[in-house]
């Protein structure tokens, strides 16, 4: 008999306590969600509208967006108007998901319903 508690004994300490594997795997999938929340999205509709307008925004513009929408998102903006030089967004900020996107001449003769803020970014 003490043979099989010797023999317990030795496979014992090799396994890990599945409270620490599930702290892990949580740690590991707070990060990656973390890190998706932090993702612009932009909507079918709004690729259309940049492709068709060619518009293109350099990564930087699109960091500092993320970082303005995510910023009004904590404000409580839900629907928030992005007026930079060159484009003007409209972008849900609680899924981070652009809605659509106008030239900026284009969008100095439109009116915009909906929208409970507004950003801009001098760029």
């Amino acid at each position: 008999m003490s043979e099989r508690i010797h023999a317990h004994q030795l496979y014992q300490p090799m396994l890990y306590p599945k409270h620490q594997q599930k702290k892990t795997d949580q740690s590991f999938q707070a990060v990656f969600q973390k890190e998706l929340e932090n993702q612009l999205t932009v909507s079918k509709h709004a690729q259309k509208r940049l492709q068709d307008r060619n518009i293109t925004i350099s990564e930087t513009s699109w960091n500092k967006i993320r970082e303005k929408v995510i910023e009004a998102g904590q404000k409580g903006i839900k629907d928030s108007l992005v007026i930079m030089k060159n484009v003007t967004l409209v972008v849900n900020a609680p899924n981070q998901t652009v809605i659509t996107a106008l030239d900026r001449n284009e969008s100095t003769s439109q009116i915009f319903t909906n929208i409970n803020g507004a950003i801009v970014i001098d760029e």
